[in-house]
């Protein structure tokens, strides 16, 4: 059995965003924040999505850093 993946909606929205956009993640920040609220939440789950995703607030960075694979943003389609 398959389990959800919590965060994985923001983990494709990160990805459709920085195509759609010359991969800029300036352009694409409020993605990717949703991206690291959703992370940080889900902080006590074994995500595949989340794992290599900065969860920092971003005002500790400056600029927000994506570790995404094409692996953890797809892994239940192909389940």
């Amino acid at each position: 059995m398959s389990r959800k993946e919590p965060c994985q909606k923001q983990a494709c929205d990160i990805q459709k965003c920085l195509q759609e956009n010359l991969y800029s993640e300036v352009r694409c920040s409020h993605v990717i924040e949703a991206m690291r609220r959703c992370c940080a939440a889900h902080a006590r789950s074994d995500s595949v999505s989340c794992s290599g995703f900065n969860t920092e607030d971003k005002t500790q960075s400056s600029s927000p850093r994506v570790a995404l694979t094409s692996r953890s943003l797809h892994q239940s389609e192909a389940a």
